[in-house]
């Protein structure tokens, strides 16, 4: 099984931590670290900004990045917020089994009959 660590960044905490937590609650993560006080600077509008903002790492399986990323979408409170998902390429076997395990499997589309 593939594994990735997502990236997202929040303009607040609060945003961060209502995020992972419906990312593990809907077992889309199995686990999400938030990393607050994130100085970041960026292109938007034209123009160079710059803002605070808060981190999160989910660790998930890489087939639940697209429904992860649009759970992402669907509660955050920027435009575009920025997901990206990084491969992890080697680790602890048991944590990464734990990850499978702690995972909900891939959601599928009903069956139209």
């Amino acid at each position: 099984m593939q594994h990735v660590a997502v990236c997202v960044t929040a303009p607040s905490r609060a945003e961060a931590e209502a995020i992972g937590r419906a990312l593990v609650e809907a077992r889309l993560a199995a686990s999400v670290n938030i990393v607050p006080g994130v100085s970041s600077l960026y292109w938007w509008d034209g123009m160079v900004r710059e803002g605070d903002e808060a981190m999160l790492w989910a660790k998930t399986r890489a087939d639940l990045v697209e429904p992860l990323t649009a759970k992402v979408k669907a509660l955050h409170s920027y435009a575009c917020p920025c997901v990206i998902a990084l491969p992890i390429t080697g680790g602890n076997p048991d944590y990464l089994a734990w990850i499978d395990a702690e995972t909900a499997p891939v959601p599928t589309e009903p069956d139209p009959a």
